[in-house]
């Protein structure tokens, strides 16, 4: 296998976001979309003309995940909901822990076969593990994988079975094994960060399974391969690294997210490219994130 080589990363969009996040690319676009979570907004770069474009929503935003044209499922607050983002229109709305008013929906992919996958967290951030994993299948049904978490982040798939999830608020990454039936037969702590290497956020797996995970307060993004061993280091000139996608052209060029949420002013001064949205060079191919399929029958009522 040969070794993992990456370029200097690169600024390629210099805006302060305070908490960007959910990295995607959207091949038939060209573009890397990404949201920002507490200024509720959803960005876009397309990365051959070099076209820019910001979409605002009404609730803080975790996540996107494309099913076709401009039409997306956006995981919000206490909601997801499906809309053209060009239209405006909202074509449907799924109201999620109304129980968990001060919960709201973080991180979110899907897997191989086009589910979708997120998870919730209490938005205040204390010590209460109120956050769940959740699946959301082609017919719109939604099921409860997990629980307990405090601040959850990801998935990355490995296979359909298979996949890596995080606690932040824990350091922790697990490995979860899951059924045809959406329980979880196996789950183990596959990484826990130390105290100096930040928190374990957003991350992506490479073509050979390797893991690329981002530090919120570490300034890099490390590659992990399948036995838990570090394999790859990248500095950025940005203290919190919140989420990586890759694509571009080749899918070998990674995209990744920053925040400046909890910086000071020394911080600012030290990482002043804080908050802005990076390439990074590689010379391994990334797996694309999947879109979300939907049932015929719910397309028929919907799009």
């Amino acid at each position: 296998m040969n070794k993992i080589k990456t370029l200097e990363p690169k600024p390629i969009w210099k805006l302060r976001c305070t908490l960007g996040e959910g990295t995607l690319w959207v091949k038939e676009h060209n573009s890397i979309y990404f949201v920002d979570i507490k200024k509720k907004k959803i960005c876009s770069l397309n990365i051959k003309n070099k076209k820019k474009k910001i979409f605002k929503v009404n609730k803080e935003i975790g996540f996107i995940a494309h099913i076709k044209d401009y039409i997306f499922i956006l995981g919000l607050q206490g909601e997801l909901r499906i809309q053209n983002l060009k239209s405006k229109k909202i074509l449907k709305s799924i109201i999620i822990e109304s129980d968990l008013k001060l919960n709201r929906i973080n991180d979110g992919k899907t897997d191989p076969a086009g589910n979708l996958w997120f998870g919730t967290m209490d938005n205040l951030e204390r010590k209460i593990e109120r956050g769940s994993l959740y699946k959301l299948d082609k017919n719109l049904k939604l099921s409860k994988v997990d629980k307990n978490y405090r601040i959850t982040n990801g998935p990355a798939f490995i296979n359909k079975f298979n996949f890596y999830h995080t606690d932040s608020a824990k350091k922790k990454i697990y490995k979860i094994k899951i059924n045809k039936n959406n329980k979880i037969v196996n789950k183990k702590v596959f990484i826990k960060f130390n105290n100096n290497e930040g928190v374990p956020d957003g991350m992506t797996l490479d073509r050979n399974k390797n893991l690329w995970v981002a530090h919120f307060h570490g300034a890099c993004i490390s590659v992990f391969n399948k036995k838990a061993n570090l394999i790859h280091r990248i500095q950025l000139p940005a203290k919190n690294i919140t989420n990586c996608a890759f694509g571009g052209k080749n899918t070998n060029e990674l995209y990744v997210s920053t925040a400046t949420k909890g910086m000071n002013k020394a911080d600012l001064r030290k990482f002043r490219y804080s908050g802005f949205l990076f390439s990074v060079k590689t010379n391994v191919k990334g797996i694309l994130q999947k879109k979300f399929i939907i049932s015929n029958e719910e397309k028929r009522s919907l799009l």
